[in-house]
């Protein structure tokens, strides 16, 4: 008998009775109705699946759902109940740093990881920490902007 794959989803445990060989982004959205994550190249070159698992991001469309027993795995749905979230979510409009939308819960994620881990990166240091994340809208400009002002405002949160 099988006990099924134990995770976390934004801090509830969850058990995933399904296919370890099957990808965290359908589980996730399919099965947990996290539309936050979205299905872009599913090759992991575009970002719009990003997650963090146990604090990094990644693309949830490379990862199969027996990685993800044990793992503590936050989406926007969750992050988005966060101070930090507050900070960024004000920054990204401050910057219009957002126009479809498609991209911006991977790259709000993105940014949640770099300020994690550097609270206080320079631009070159942003770029680089949204290099896996694609927008075709917006612009990385703006967001890159958008990531800087977080920072700056955040300052004691990350």
């Amino acid at each position: 008998m099988m006990d099924g794959i134990r995770f976390r989803l934004n801090g509830e445990e969850q058990c995933y009775e399904g296919s370890a060989a099957d990808r965290l982004l359908d589980v996730l959205r399919d099965t947990f109705r996290m539309t936050s994550v979205k299905c872009g190249c599913k090759e992991g070159e575009c970002g719009a699946c990003a997650v963090l698992m146990d604090g990094r991001l990644v693309n949830s469309c490379c990862v199969a759902m027996g990685a993800a027993e044990g793992a503590e795995i936050v989406t926007l749905e969750g992050y988005r109940e966060t101070d930090r979230f507050r900070i960024l979510d004000k920054a990204f409009g401050e910057a219009t740093a957002v126009q479809c939308g498609f991209c911006i819960p991977g790259m709000v994620l993105a940014a949640e990881a770099l300020l994690r881990k550097n609270p206080h990166p320079t631009e070159e240091e942003i770029r680089e920490g949204i290099s896996g994340n694609l927008c075709r809208c917006t612009g990385y400009n703006a967001i890159v902007k958008a990531i800087d002002l977080a920072a700056k405002e955040g300052n004691g949160l990350w």
